[in-house]
């Protein structure tokens, strides 16, 4: 995706009449003028987009307020470094396709060259036979000559290409393995909380872009304090891994579970409504605290352990922090009522008010 040409791509009078419909957009809804945010609203008003309009009309049509803030997660969304990111792999790919294909082209053109090189040997054999002039015989030895090294030209060419391919092959596998390394957590091997941060904002962005659900599970041990000072913190480092792998299994699609730190572990539910997220968070909380936990070492057992999970659920155009918070006090009131239960923001909704 490329930056509209706002300068040419309208007359004049059209040009003026988007950037006035532009500026009064934002005004209404007190959004700065700013080059970022000006690009988004012209490009809403000139049509030039329609995702963008159509996230733009899920938030008006949601009654959500377009603030400063949502409007710069547009412009990211659609206009940042990431879009070009996508074309430079893009291109990277079709570049070291392109290699392979000169390779492939270089080994048959080597084939040929050397197929031409024994039908010009067997041509100089049959004219010396033949009590041809020696002068002949002598300009084909010629040929024969450069041929060969026309050979070992190619051949020296052919060997560089591959090497050339390959290290940009292995450089592509480094990268992607130090990305891998950097969004993933080095304990339990699920998703960090650098990988958290990213893929809910792209989730909501996805959400409103598509008009889907997205739900959140904040999931947390109970008495994992405890549990580290009477058993050890190595065997606390085997529970967390435990509850990764469990999550891992549980979750499907494109859930996302994470480690958010600490004892604290976090589910990105993308396209789940609240009661679909606190079915799965059930699933998590029974499947953990109905397994006694063994240790095989010395054959020993150590209890059971339980989690307490609090759901939030995504509102169009609302801060990221907000949804987490929300998941957090659901969380928290989890843990206040008594732990090893699954609290949505909806069960704190109906307990928000009571006769005393």
């Amino acid at each position: 995706m490329t930056t509209p040409d706002l300068s040419t791509s309208d007359s004049f009078e059209q040009a003026l009449e988007f950037a006035r419909a532009a500026l009064q957009g934002m005004t209404t809804h007190s959004i700065a003028p700013t080059p970022e945010n000006f690009l988004v609203w012209y490009t809403h008003i000139a049509g030039r987009n329609p995702n963008l309009s159509h996230m733009i009309s899920i938030l008006a049509d949601n009654n959500q307020e377009i603030t400063n803030s949502i409007s710069r997660d547009i412009h990211d969304r659609f206009f940042t470094t990431s879009v070009e990111d996508d074309a430079l792999h893009e291109t990277a790919e079709r570049i070291n396709e392109e290699l392979k294909h000169i390779i492939e082209y270089m080994d048959k053109a080597g084939g040929d060259v050397t197929k031409y090189g024994e039908t010009l040997h067997t041509v100089e054999g049959e004219l010396s036979s033949g009590g041809e002039p020696v002068g002949l015989g002598e300009v084909i030895a010629k040929v024969l000559t450069e041929t060969r090294k026309m050979e070992d030209i190619n051949n020296k060419l052919e060997q560089k290409l591959t090497d050339s391919t390959s290290e940009v092959s292995q450089l592509r596998e480094d990268l992607e393995d130090m990305r891998r390394e950097t969004l993933t957590d080095a304990l339990t091997g699920i998703s960090n909380r650098k990988m958290f941060d990213m893929e809910l904002r792209r989730a909501a962005r996805d959400a409103m872009e598509n008009g889907s659900d997205l739900s959140l599970l904040m999931i947390d041990i109970d008495f994992f304090k405890k549990f580290n000072d009477t058993f050890g913190h190595q065997v606390g480092d085997e529970v967390l891994k435990l509850l990764a792998g469990t999550l891992a299994k549980t979750v499907k699609g494109t859930d996302i579970p994470v480690r958010y730190g600490g004892e604290e572990f976090a589910v990105i539910l993308p396209s789940t409504n609240l009661d679909g997220a606190y079915s799965v968070g059930e699933a998590i909380r029974t499947r953990i605290s109905t397994k006694k936990l063994i240790n095989r070492q010395t054959n020993t057992s150590l209890g059971k352990i339980t989690v307490s999970v609090g759901i939030s659920q995504f509102d169009y155009g609302e801060r990221i922090s907000d949804f987490i918070r929300r998941a957090d006090q659901a969380l928290y009131t989890a843990k206040k009522l008594g732990r090893n239960r699954v609290i949505s923001q909806i069960d704190m909704e109906k307990d928000a008010l009571s006769f005393d």
